[in-house]
């Protein structure tokens, strides 16, 4: 794969490359696929920008319990990441797929928001070993983005402030840093994601 030199950027896209090269393969057929379908039309479209999003700023998030993973998709960030913080460090694991996301870490900024794949792990993935949970995240990642509706909407993806997810920075012991709206935002539409 092609890198250039001292980027960062292309490092992370080529690790990611390594850990689920099954989902990355997806996303670039479907690019592929998409490019041939529009030849000539002047935008890009939803299901390119769907896959964009997931590519540069996507997170695998491995989740054993409905009940959290409601809670973020009902952009009830204080409730998931504080009332039931225990819950998320025994019952949810975070895996940043976006290279983007990645290169941005090394210098992370306040309100840093990820899309994040909710995928059920309620048959005891999250016991396993990092690569066997990798190796079955990509599979599911590769099969949901497979799928023709998986990219009718943006908004199919989650939004995940990274900053929010336990021991991500140190800040994020106090309960008061949750009350930060201006990272912690309570979302704009009346209907939540499914």
């Amino acid at each position: 794969m092609p890198t250039r030199e001292s980027s960062w950027h292309d490092l992370f896209n080529a690790l990611i490359w390594l850990a689920f090269p099954h989902t990355k393969a997806t996303l670039n057929r479907r690019h592929c696929e998409e490019l041939r379908e529009r030849r000539g039309q002047p935008l890009r479209g939803t299901a390119r920008d769907v896959l964009t999003l997931f590519d540069e700023g996507g997170v695998l998030v491995a989740c054993a319990d409905p009940s959290l993973s409601r809670l973020l998709r009902d952009f009830r960030w204080k409730d998931l990441f504080w009332q039931r913080r225990s819950d998320v460090r025994r019952r949810m694991r975070f895996h940043v797929f976006g290279h983007a996301i990645l290169e941005t870490a090394l210098a992370p900024f306040r309100g840093l928001t990820a899309k994040a794949l909710i995928l059920d792990a309620r048959d005891g993935a999250l016991e396993w070993p990092t690569d066997a949970l990798n190796t079955v995240l990509d599979a599911r990642a590769a099969e949901y983005f497979a799928a023709p509706d998986a990219l009718a909407s943006t908004r199919s993806l989650a939004p995940l402030p990274i900053l929010g997810i336990p021991g991500w920075t140190p800040e994020n012991d106090d309960p008061a840093y949750y009350d930060d709206v201006g990272q912690f935002r309570p979302g704009r539409r009346r209907e939540r994601l499914p």
